[in-house]
């Protein structure tokens, strides 16, 4: 298996869903319609910047080069340490202590590999069109992917210990401290490769993986799209599907087809050549089903996520069918075109929010819950940790970086002053406030599942959510709340099971060889109108829109996680109404857990179950009873 830095959260994975996986939403907090320029928040305000000297203070800094040097002679004296010498350390008098001693050396130096890659990423999503950040980027790829191979040995290393022996060990706290960290690395064992392998994998995974994937980001900031005689960049044009002009969407839809269809060839022989990449390391580790890696690295039982989904596409007819008829209705229409699904009400007036009413109503709604979190919220913004203009090149999207315990968390936006724009302010701060809590349990075990990581971020969706409907002052204003709330859930909890089913059709049938572009358009456009029903007419063009999705390049299979997470807020939420007293600190405590608990430890406190069939229906079932309140309301 991977070093730990490299199996952690890249990027993108702590992206709000509806807006870096269903990117017809907009690729995150963008929504106006203007080109990508810092200035389109239609304000005098001017929008923060973060400021990464925490990290280092320049791409060339001599802290950055001396760090470098440390990594690499780090990595070097741990192998000389310890490689082929840990059965012998566990079995000295003190053998736990030893033992534990060393895995504390290894944790200090994934934090230092950790804290270098996480600069290097985080420069390179602040302008993936430069040159010189994009080099910047690959040598610091490739610097720490040699360096680390020296660490590949602990892990499997590990995984070789006698069971017995090392159970006994357990008994000496400065290794007992580690039991969640060890024990979820004992699940890797039976798919862990002989070292040589191992290291060949690790090697390769920048030049060949990692390659493919950084083609994928530099093609898709690169394109341009043609709208009423305007080359703009991938996200305003994107932007303009939320415009309240039906011309104008339906110019912007026709546009993205247009673009998307001349690169189909690139993005088709991206696609089958990191599907075919992924079906060989899952062959050799043994992994049976397309998707097993990734419920192994969740920590999460396929039984579970096979009842979640299962329970979501039966509930396509009375949630996504159902609510885009009311929405046709309300557009006077027996059908909406696609470019239609994320159109604002019609005869709805809106007004762009400005940088620090939108701060307001998030650290607001955060403080009503709890003090505490909107005091760790509030320092993203005293700090300099957000960075929220939209840039030519800059990353489209909106994630929360975790970096590395001994630093501290980065949010990106791409934020332009509309209603949801503050809704993802809300669902990366919920990120955010999660990794500053979890970081006390240090580089191993601060990570958490994709399946938990999304927690924090949707509740905190919620929080604002609901303190933003408890204020609507008319029903016509809580009729809007409602409809741009259901959107949101549909987004991700239908549309994001979709896309599941989507890579699992596609990884499926690469195995029997290459997939055209007309087949993956094929696979697309069916599990399209399974799931938005027969009021989203799904026209020309619309089957290339599965092209420029990252999740499915840089996280594969990671999709599931949203509708996982979106499920299971609704249920604590559920929770939280009916006893409040307590649950805040019930809730901290959880986020503060990391990854060093399973789903169903977690959960225990809130009497809450994932196992459970009935568990998936509570947060199903609210969205239900929006929808009907929505009904009720459309006269």
């Amino acid at each position: 298996m991977l070093h730990p830095f490299f199996r952690s959260p890249a990027l993108r994975a702590s992206a709000h869903p509806v807006f870096s996986a269903d990117f017809e939403s907009a690729f995150a907090a963008a929504r106006h319609a203007a080109p990508a320029t810092a200035a389109a928040v239609p304000t005098a305000e001017r929008l923060p910047e973060w400021n990464l000297t925490d990290l280092y203070p320049a791409m060339d800094s001599p802290e950055l080069k001396a760090d470098l040097d440390k990594a690499d002679v780090a990595c070097k004296a741990f192998e000389t340490a310890f490689k082929g010498k840990l059965a012998a350390l566990l079995a000295l008098p003190d053998g736990g202590a030893a033992l534990g001693a060393a895995v504390k050396s290894y944790e200090e130096v994934d934090d230092l590999l950790g804290r270098i890659a996480s600069y290097g990423s985080l420069i390179y999503a602040g302008d993936t069109s430069d040159p010189a950040r994009a080099k910047f980027y690959g040598d610091i790829q490739e610097r720490l992917t040699d360096a680390s191979t020296h660490l590949l040995f602990f892990t499997l290393e590990m995984n070789r210990l006698d069971d017995a022996a090392l159970e006994a060990a357990m008994a000496d706290p400065a290794l007992a401290y580690y039991r969640p960290w060890v024990e979820d690395l004992r699940k890797d064992k039976p798919y862990q490769l002989d070292d040589k392998i191992e290291q060949l994998f690790h090697e390769k995974s920048n030049p060949s993986r990692g390659a493919w994937s950084r083609l994928f980001d530099e093609t898709i900031s690169s394109l341009r799209f043609t709208v009423d005689g305007q080359d703009l960049a991938i996200e305003p044009t994107l932007n303009l599907m939320q415009d309240p002009r039906e011309e104008v969407r339906k110019s912007a839809g026709l546009a993205l087809a247009d673009t998307f269809g001349k690169n189909l060839r690139l993005f088709t022989l991206i696609t089958n050549t990191l599907a075919k990449d992924k079906e060989i390391s899952d062959r050799w580790r043994g992994f049976t089903d397309v998707a097993s890696s990734r419920h192994l690295a969740n920590r999460v039982e396929k039984e579970v996520v096979d009842a979640m989904v299962e329970a979501i596409r039966v509930s396509f007819p009375r949630l996504s069918h159902r609510y885009y008829a009311l929405k046709a209705r309300w557009f006077g229409k027996d059908k909406l075109e696609f470019w239609d699904r994320n159109a604002p009400l019609p005869k709805v007036e809106t007004r762009d929010i400005g940088w620090g009413e939108a701060k307001d109503t998030v650290l607001s709604a955060y403080g009503a819950f709890s003090p505490k979190m909107a005091d760790i919220a509030r320092t993203f913004f005293e700090k300099s940790w957000i960075d929220a203009p939209v840039r030519p090149g800059k990353s489209p999207g909106a994630f929360a970086h975790p970096t590395v315990p001994s630093a501290h968390p980065y949010v990106l936006l791409n934020y332009q002053g509309k209603p949801r724009d503050v809704m993802t302010l809300a669902h990366e701060l919920g990120h955010g406030v999660h990794q500053v809590l979890a970081a006390r349990q240090g580089a191993l075990m601060a990570p958490t599942p994709l399946t938990l990581a999304e927690t924090a971020s949707v509740f905190g969706e919620m929080l604002t959510f609901r303190r933003l409907l408890d204020g609507a002052e008319t029903p016509r204003a809580r009729k809007i709340m409602l409809a741009q709330k259901v959107e949101d859930m549909i987004n991700t909890v239908v549309r994001q099971t979709a896309f599941y089913t989507f890579e699992r059709d596609v990884h499926i049938e690469r195995r029997q060889g290459e997939l055209t572009s007309e087949k993956i358009g094929e696979i697309w456009m069916k599990v399209q109108g399974e799931s938005l029903g027969p009021a989203i007419h799904l026209g020309a063009g619309y089957e290339s829109f599965w092209t420029y999705i990252p999740h499915f390049i840089h996280s594969p299979f990671y999709v599931y996680a949203y509708a996982f997470g979106d499920c299971l807020v609704n249920s604590l939420y559920a929770v939280y109404e009916n006893a409040a007293d307590g649950f805040a600190d019930r809730y901290l405590e959880m986020l503060s857990a990391g990854g060093t608990k399973h789903h169903a430890e977690l959960l225990a406190p809130f009497g809450l179950d994932a196992r459970d069939p009935a568990f998936w229906q509570t947060g199903l079932s609210l969205i239900d009873r929006m929808i009907s309140e929505l009904e009720s309301m459309e006269g």
